[in-house]
């Protein structure tokens, strides 16, 4: 076998090699980063095509996770916080966009299906509800019970 088919064969092995290791790296960066409702975007949308954005809503904030290819970007409000929530729809994926009480910059969620849309929204508000039910006053004195002394 000629020098130059053998190089031709070693460089689309190894060009094989790295492509399945982006892939691999891609899927990883790709699944749910925490436990509980997480929402990522989709991945037929703009930025969110290898490494999709993903939202996560607990009952006391909003975490918007971005991985990268090397470390991530984390941005998190608390729902006390949370001023309103705009949802913009086109044909098929919808936008978020978590405003903040303080002025801030607010989260913007490109690329979530309708559906995952409606539901972020409707958990925002549910664990809101929740959160001024039990008592807790935004910008009031911490729970007595949660000071130690």
């Amino acid at each position: 076998m000629p020098f130059a088919l053998q190089l031709l064969y070693w460089a689309v092995g190894i060009g094989l090699v790295f492509l399945a290791m982006l892939l691999v790296q891609a899927w990883i960066k790709g699944r749910p980063f925490a436990k509980g409702s997480v929402f990522r975007a989709s991945r037929f949308s703009t930025g969110n095509h290898l490494l999709p954005t993903q939202v996560l809503i607990t009952p006391r904030s909003v975490v918007q996770y971005k991985p990268g290819w090397i470390g991530k970007q984390e941005e998190s409000i608390h729902l006390a916080h949370v001023a309103s929530v705009k949802i913009r729809t086109g044909m098929l994926l919808s936008d978020l966009l978590i405003e903040t009480s303080g002025g801030a910059s607010p989260i913007r969620c490109h690329g979530h299906r309708r559906a995952d849309a409606l539901e972020m929204k409707r958990l925002i508000e549910l664990h809101q509800d929740e959160y001024y039910r039990s008592g807790h006053r935004p910008g009031g004195p911490a729970d007595a019970s949660q000071t130690t002394r």
